[in-house]
């Protein structure tokens, strides 16, 4: 006989089971239903929680988030930190990126918001390593913080991103390396 699930473990496999049906079959069969039965519970210890598939759904990317905490880097270089934080999100969560980017169609279009908007509530409260980085690269002198836009700040990952979402896969190194040596670095540097 198994042993009940409660409290924080019950919740941590139920996200975990949302996760999995997100990641295999999309967000057009993710129901309440196909969750409880991957979970190997029912409907209403669901619906205890998330008062629908929307709530479920943010709920289950911020856990997937949260599960693996990056550790912020500190090489000593903007350059060094931003590669290894890139190399780090790479390795990690280029199936998070395509769940969020092309698997949540759907949802998208039900809810009104986009990727960017569920980014936006599944990470309030957290620090952003980035923040972290250029903080220390200002201290450094290497950058001016003051001259710096949120979307030149953003850039390499945003990059990043995008290669997630054309190719559905992690990117090689000789592209992450591009893309802070050829675009990111010239462009903050003159900034």
């Amino acid at each position: 006989m198994s042993e009940r699930r409660r409290g924080a473990v019950l919740e941590a496999a139920l996200l975990d089971a949302a996760w999995e049906e997100l990641e295999q079959n999309g967000y057009a069969s993710f129901t309440m239903d196909a969750v409880a039965h991957r979970a190997g519970t029912s409907r209403p210890v669901l619906y205890r929680r998330w008062p629908d598939r929307h709530e479920l759904v943010r709920a289950t990317i911020a856990h997937v988030l949260g599960r693996d905490r990056r550790v912020i880097p500190d090489t000593g270089s903007l350059r060094g930190d931003i590669l290894a934080l890139m190399r780090e999100v790479n390795a990690t969560r280029a199936q998070l990126a395509t769940v969020m980017s092309v698997h949540l169609a759907g949802y998208y279009q039900e809810t009104g918001t986009s990727p960017a908007d569920l980014r936006r509530i599944v990470a309030a409260g957290r620090e952003n390593p980035l923040d972290v980085l250029f903080a220390r690269a200002a201290d450094r002198g290497e950058i001016r913080l003051e001259r710096l836009s949120d979307r030149v700040r953003s850039l390499p990952f945003d990059l990043l991103r995008h290669e997630f979402v054309m190719n559905l896969a992690p990117v090689t190194d000789e592209v992450l390396t591009e893309i802070v040596d050829t675009i990111f670095l010239p462009l903050v540097q003159h900034t």
